[in-house]
């Protein structure tokens, strides 16, 4: 294979990844319209767009990146904090508060990348779990500053953009998490489909050779980790200002397990995974606590079970199914 050849596939590879299917569009518009088709369910809505952007920041490092983690409610919990504190001290603009977590989860990521890097994935989920406790720990030590066990309270936000105010049904709430969620996914679907998405998905899928061919792996995924962080951290600060509360559950180890739950159902490896296991996570979570509120753990873990002995590849052939029709629909119709 001549160069000009391999970078004619590595081009074609890019613009074919960068293409908007039919399937994309129609996830979003459903889930931009289901602020009107379902008004009396936007809270649940909220938390599941929380949700998604969460397991959207795992997805980038253990999907892409092949870093496994067990401590990602660290940068969460950090991101939380950061925005409350900014709402409480310095001002409830909401933007400006989430762009004070996303930073405080990618310092926290920058940080801590140099630890990360180092070993196999064994010692990758110690650290990470290490980490995500020495971080609850100050969180609770330090109850001058975050209120400890008693939470962070007098989180005060201002309306979104000057115009829009909070209100107890989560009208706004559910608008301004999908908004920011569509923009960050956005910024992610651009960097995956881009060269260092690639050199990422080589170090993945074999860091030695990705090194002998010139890619500089340790700063690679230090980046992505720094990236994942801050979207963990942008979750984080959504949770704290559409609660406008803040307490030491956001930095739980249940926090991580669940994430990995999402990501169990929906899959790693492309960005929609983390969305559409989420969706699920969490309706399947509120049917069940529903109806067996005492229980609702062991029926989630039982399907869990089943899910991962056949039914994730019903699920994805059902999925992709789908968006082969809807492409070859609009293949025909363009002909």
């Amino acid at each position: 294979m001549t160069a000009r050849s391999f970078e004619s596939r590595v081009g074609h590879a890019l613009y074919a990844g960068r293409r908007w299917h039919p399937a994309e569009l129609a996830f979003w518009l459903l889930a931009f319209a289901a602020f009107v088709l379902l008004p009396s369910q936007l809270l649940l809505l909220n938390e599941i767009a929380i949700l998604a952007l969460f397991a959207l920041s795992l997805d980038l490092i253990l999907g892409y990146a092949g870093i496994v983690s067990l401590g990602h409610a660290a940068f969460l919990g950090m991101g939380a904090y950061a925005a409350g504190l900014f709402a409480k001290h310095v001002g409830g603009d909401p933007v400006a508060g989430l762009l004070a977590g996303m930073s405080a989860g990618a310092m926290l990521g920058l940080l801590t990348s140099p630890l990360v890097l180092r070993g196999s994935d064994l010692t990758r989920l110690m650290i990470t779990l290490g980490v995500a406790l020495i971080v609850y720990e100050l969180a609770n030590s330090l109850g001058w500053l975050t209120g400890g066990a008693d939470g962070l309270q007098g989180v005060a936000m201002g309306p979104v953009l000057g115009l829009f105010d909070f209100d107890i049904f989560g009208r706004t709430a559910y608008l301004y998490s999908l908004s920011v969620l569509f923009v960050l996914f956005l910024v992610a679907r651009r960097v995956v489909h881009s060269p260092f998405g690639l050199s990422l998905r080589a170090i993945r899928d074999n860091p030695l050779r990705a090194a002998a061919s010139g890619v500089p792996n340790a700063r690679r995924l230090a980046a992505a980790y720094t990236l994942a962080a801050a979207y963990a951290g942008a979750a984080g600060a959504l949770l704290a200002q559409t609660t406008q509360f803040v307490s030491l559950d956001v930095l739980d180890f249940h926090r991580s397990a669940d994430l990995m739950l999402v990501l169990i159902i929906g899959g790693a490896g492309y960005l929609y995974g983390g969305l559409v296991g989420a969706i699920v996570f969490k309706l399947l979570q509120d049917a069940i606590a529903s109806f067996t509120p005492q229980y609702w753990m062991f029926w989630i873990g039982l399907f869990l079970v089943l899910f991962v002995l056949g039914g994730r590849e019903i699920i994805h052939g059902v999925v992709k199914g789908v968006a082969g029709r809807l492409s070859a629909v609009r293949k025909g119709a363009v002909r």
